[in-house]
Order: structure tokens, then C-alpha cells, then sequence
């Protein structure tokens, strides 16, 4: 049986799709009719991503690991032999105020939300421009304001932003689009992820609610539709772009 997607079809890979934004992603990319490659830690929600999606492919892996951007570049060429989206999603919380930060702590949350972001860029930069593909990273609105005892995360985020429009401006003569989307407070499991207690996880929902005009919290899908928006033929002419998502609370 030939696996390989016809050279008509969009080719999609989006890291941390076992749940949340990254699940959300891979459902929406693939009613739309691409092929997507599920990239993520554990196989487990990996499965469960891809379920009654038979356009969903799961490839397991650790972003931040030695040579697994250029495994997982590899592993999408041999498959489908293109790839025209790449979304970086993936992400850690690490709370710590300055003061009871670890080496631990800050090492793993630049690992996972900025170098590995920067490597699978590099790794599947020949396949996007052989494509005239598009990168989606996935920011947070936080990340244009202060965030006490979040700093770390916000910081990372911030710093993909740069990385989005420096990009934007390196690769727009190659071909690739580069864009990034800024969600706010989204229902996704990132606070168990987190270790928080749900009492914890309360908290930091009013403070949420608290601080979105819009007074409720958004939805992966919602994340989703904007990212498969912005990498549409239509959004040909956009580059550069952070796109918050998060109910009006970076302009509160």
C-alpha cells in the first residue's frame, strides 16, 4: 500500500498535538482535507488525536531531544515528501518567581519553547520553501505584558515573536510565510500538565477571567481556526503577523 500523499495535498506537521491547541490544530487541518503529522511526547494522546482521523498520522517525539528535528523532518519527507505547514505549538509552564528559580526550571521551558521551535524550523526549512509553505508559532498573548511568577514562559513566548518577524523578513524572498498566533486564556490541560492543584488551577482561571473583556474562556478551536486561516491560500500576502486570540485582553 503507497502511504505517500498525493503532491496536491497539504502536508501539515504541528507539535504538542496530543491535546489542547495542538489537538484542536490537527482535527481542523484535516477536515479541511491535509495530511497531518501529530508530533508529541507520549503516544497515548497521540492515538487519541488521531482517532477517526485516517488523514492523521502520529510520529512520537521529544522536540527537545539530540537530532529529533532532523528525525522528525526526515520522517515527514520519507512519508508524504512535502510539507507545507509547520506548527509550532509545543510548549511548558515552569511557575517561579525570581528568587526560587532552578536551573531545572528555566533550562526546560527554553528548551521546549524556544530552541526546539528554532531547530524544527531549520530542519524543515528545505521542504517548506521547496513548497512555499508557511510557520505557525504558537506565542501567547502574556507574553505582551507583564506576568509575575510566569516570567520565564512569557519571556520564551516573547522571544518567538522576534523570531517570527526576523524570520518573516529572512525567508519571504524563499518563499515562506512566517506568522504567529497569541492565544489567551484557553481551556486546554496545561495547568495539570503545570502540577498545579485545582485549587491552583482556579485561581489563575479568575485571574484570567479577571483580566479578558470578553469575560470567558476561549476554546483550542477557536486557536485553530485562526491558525488555519492565516496559513490559507487567501493569507498569501501575510507575513510577520502576531495574531492574539485571547478575548481583547492584551488591548484591556
Amino acid at each position: 500500500m503507497n502511504n505517500t500523499a498525493p503532491r496536491s495535498s497539504k502536508v501539515v506537521a504541528v507539535t504538542g498535538a496530543g491535546t489542547g491547541i495542538g489537538r484542536a490544530t490537527a482535527h481542523a487541518f484535516a477536515a479541511q482535507g491535509a495530511h497531518v503529522i501529530a508530533i508529541g511526547r507520549r503516544g497515548e494522546p497521540l492515538k487519541e488525536t488521531a482517532a477517526g482521523h485516517h488523514r492523521i498520522t502520529p510520529l512520537p517525539a521529544d522536540i527537545t531531544g539530540e537530532n529529533e528535528p532532523d528525525r522528525i523532518a526526515r520522517a515527514v519527507e520519507e512519508r508524504h515528501g512535502r510539507l507545507d505547514v509547520l506548527v509550532n505549538n509545543a510548549g511548558i509552564v515552569r511557575s517561579g518567581a525570581l528568587g526560587t528559580l532552578t536551573q531545572e526550571n528555566v533550562t526546560a521551558q527554553l528548551a521546549t519553547n524556544l530552541v526546539a521551535p528554532i531547530l524544527l524550523a531549520q530542519a524543515t526549512l528545505p521542504l517548506l520553501e521547496a513548497s512555499g509553505g508557511a510557520i505557525v508559532n504558537v506565542s501567547t498573548s502574556v507574553g505582551q505584558r507583564a506576568w509575575p511568577g510566569n516570567a520565564v514562559y512569557a519571556a520564551t513566548k516573547t522571544a518567538l515573536e522576534l523570531l517570527t518577524r526576523s524570520w518573516a523578513v529572512e525567508l519571504a524572498p524563499r518563499g515562506v510565510r512566517v506568522v504567529a498566533v497569541a492565544p489567551g486564556a484557553i481551556d486546554t490541560p496545561i495547568g495539570e500538565h503545570q502540577g498545579l492543584t485545582p485549587e491552583q488551577r482556579s485561581a489563575v482561571r479568575q485571574w484570567q477571567l479577571a483580566h479578558t473583556p470578553m469575560g470567558r474562556i476561549g476554546r483550542p478551536e477557536e486557536v485553530a481556526w485562526s491558525i488555519t486561516q492565516l496559513t490559507a491560500p487567501a493569507a498569501s500576502f501575510v507575513t510577520g503577523v502576531v495574531l492574539p486570540v485571547d478575548g481583547g485582553a492584551v488591548v484591556a
